[in-house]
């Protein structure tokens, strides 16, 4: 067969349901394949591949011999999907086109390098399947940006995460954290290490941060699927009729929208102060914070439904102090009205889209109660 025609059978193939989307992030119209497993990817995951000594050619631009033509015709993503995915647990993270590289990385060495899914018994044990993790993280300090090593120690069976501030174990843990309240995402671009991961939990009614790391991505993406398999753990105790499909989206979360807004006080006269915001859709909170790698939160914001009094606009303010960006964002709450500035015009449209999706979304019971605590505190 002529190259050009190997070239459309591809291109033919690329376009079937099962091979139109990327094999590991799901990106859609792949470009590339790895010839060795059968599968289309998109650029960045070829990368990956490739470092793998998988071999990669581009579907477009390379050469294809015929028999490597046939090869990815009797294979393609839905083949290679039931051998190196048979297994996945359902709180296993599968990153998405849009996660960070670490994520994506070790996701592809775990399906085709270590083989974690195919359904065999692994000896000794994946780490977190277990139930119980422990070991050494950086960990930024509470008031400055020196990162320290600390042991951490996840227990499944009391559904806690706990820390350690020295070496010596003998005083006890500096903090014990619920697995209840506790979120984590990967943060590599805010924390300034491509392995960072944001601790988020509930500690005396204030929201709290803490910013760790590890040396190794494969130990950190560990740490990371044991929270989320303890997350998974808690939730099935607490819900026990939920089904996988309600409970896996609660395991961990990505924030809607992040960054810094200047903001004023409630008589809208007071100078503006330049905070970092954090908008959290599935607790339905705008947390904001003196700076982006703070360990406490200075306020939350409930965002509820446009039925229930809530609503956003854009707006120009006046007779304000100390502001220095001019795009604003007026949050309406059946309390207050809260006003904030962005420093340009697509920050203000981004905001303005991430809190309407959430005012669009119906309120659970669960969101009412939150709704009537965070009004108690105040």
């Amino acid at each position: 067969m002529s190259n050009e025609r190997n070239k459309r059978i591809l291109l033919e193939l690329v376009k079937q349901p099962e091979n139109s989307r990327c094999a590991d992030c799901g990106a859609s119209e792949p470009d590339w394949a790895s010839y060795k497993l059968g599968v289309f990817v998109c650029l960045n995951c070829s990368g990956i591949h490739r470092s793998l000594s998988s071999r990669v050619k581009s579907i477009r631009l390379d050469f294809w011999e015929d028999d490597l033509v046939e090869f990815m015709r009797s294979n393609g993503n839905a083949s290679a999907r039931a051998v190196y995915e048979k297994a996945v647990p359902p709180y296993y993270y599968r990153p998405q086109e849009n996660d960070c590289n670490v994520l994506r990385d070790q996701w592809i060495r775990a399906k085709y390098q270590r083989t974690e899914f195919t359904g065999e018994t692994k000896y000794p044990p994946l780490a977190y399947t277990t139930g119980f993790h422990e070991g050494l993280l950086w960990k930024k300090g509470k008031e400055n940006m020196q990162f320290l090593k600390r042991k951490f120690v996840l227990s499944e069976r009391e559904f806690t995460l706990s820390y350690y501030n020295k070496e010596d174990e003998s005083k006890g843990p500096k903090a014990v954290i619920a697995i209840k309240d506790l979120n984590a995402t990967f943060q590599p671009q805010k924390i300034g290490h491509p392995h960072g991961l944001q601790l988020t939990y509930q500690d005396d009614d204030k929201t709290r941060n803490l910013y760790v790391y590890h040396d190794s991505p494969e130990e950190i993406v560990v740490w990371f699927n044991a929270i989320r398999a303890a997350r998974y753990a808690y939730l099935k105790t607490a819900y026990p009729t939920g089904s996988d499909e309600e409970l896996v989206p609660k395991i961990t979360r990505n924030y809607l929208k992040e960054g810094y807004m200047e903001k004023t006080g409630p008589l809208q006269k007071e100078s503006f102060k330049k905070r970092w915001f954090i908008l959290d859709s599935q607790n339905r909170k705008l947390l904001y914070f003196k700076d982006q790698l703070d360990a406490e939160e200075l306020g939350v914001i409930f965002i509820g439904t446009e039925s229930n009094g809530y609503s956003v606009k854009e707006c120009v303010p006046q007779n304000t102090r100390g502001n220095k960006w001019k795009c604003g964002v007026t949050v309406q709450t059946p309390e207050r009205q809260f006003v904030f500035m962005c420093e340009q015009e697509r920050e203000q449209k981004e905001w303005l889209s991430a809190l309407r999706k959430v005012m669009s979304r119906p309120m659970s019971p669960q969101d009412y109660n939150a709704e009537a605590h965070i009004r108690y505190k105040r």
